[in-house]
């Protein structure tokens, strides 16, 4: 009898242990199911409790905001990690309260003496400009300055009336050669007969010395940049604000500029920002005058 009882015992816990082994190896087979042939059990759900219409298409609308967001954050870290970091060079109070004192200084005296000297010449130009289409000769453009201030940025027009709505159709055309932000065409249909020989002299920028002397930028700085085009900035680019914007600037004085990209531009930039001292605006605005009277590979 107890033969019999222990033989039933044996033969129950075999019949448990067999059925815990088949549960679990079941559980293994409905997950790794699950897994491969998602679809397959999502119609078979289905089938077994049709949707709607409108829950299907509920799922889908739902699905698809999933997806793009997660391509939103993919290419958000793929940009956070390409990004360049620029950690400002650490330069003493003192060195910039003098530095900054005398470049202030020296705006004022420039600026000053060349308007003076130069007004009857910027009367003439603003004059054949004007005898050209009979619009007026002064262009005034919003900039932006140090920290993101705006502020009014004046030209004599080198272009036609409506070259603000001309621009964004080129641009709708494919026709910008510049990368990043910035525009630049080579051949730029906007540009008058005389508006070319304005620019080939810069004899378009005179006006802002009228900006150099009010403070609202400096004789040398990077090139004040459109609202629309700060607004397409990364934080890298963002530090080209951290100083005035100039009348010349280290990318000016690069041979065949125009070729360079937008990057290769704000890295010079930044460079000047690093290293700005008033040794380095001296030969700046020196090779700057070489390169309008001699160089015309920028152009």
């Amino acid at each position: 009898m107890e033969n019999t009882r222990e033989k039933t015992d044996m033969d129950i816990s075999e019949e448990v242990d067999k059925a815990l082994a088949e549960s679990t190896e079941t559980e293994q087979n409905i997950q790794q199911d699950i897994g491969e042939t998602a679809k397959e059990e999502i119609s078979a759900a289905a089938e077994a409790a049709p949707l709607s219409s409108e829950e299907i298409e509920s799922i889908k609308e739902e699905a698809a905001v999933a997806g793009t967001a997660r391509a939103a954050v993919a290419a958000a870290g793929r940009e956070a990690v390409s990004l360049p970091v620029y950690l400002p060079r650490k330069r003493s109070k003192a060195a910039l309260f003098f530095y900054s004192f005398f470049k202030r200084a020296f705006d004022i005296v420039s600026s000053g003496v060349a308007l003076v000297v130069l007004s009857p010449l910027i009367g003439i130009l603003l004059l054949v400009k004007w005898l050209e289409d009979f619009h007026n000769p002064i262009y005034v453009s919003e900039r932006v300055g140090k920290d993101g201030k705006i502020f009014k940025f004046y030209k004599i027009r080198t272009m036609c009336p409506d070259a603000d709505k001309m621009k964004d159709q080129l641009i709708a055309e494919g026709k910008n050669e510049a990368d990043g932000p910035a525009f630049k065409m080579k051949n730029d249909p906007r540009i008058t007969k005389i508006g070319r020989v304005y620019r080939k002299l810069s004899l378009d920028e005179l006006p802002q010395l009228v900006s150099i002397f009010t403070g609202k930028m400096s004789v040398v700085g990077p090139r004040p940049p459109l609202p629309k085009e700060v607004a397409q900035y990364n934080e890298y680019q963002m530090h080209r604000l951290d100083v005035k914007g100039g009348l010349l600037c280290l990318w000016q004085i690069q041979k065949n500029r125009n070729a360079l990209s937008f990057d290769e531009w704000v890295r010079l930039d930044l460079e000047y920002i690093d290293n700005r001292s008033l040794w380095l605006d001296l030969k700046i605005i020196f090779k700057g005058a070489y390169m309008v009277v001699f160089d015309r590979s920028g152009e």
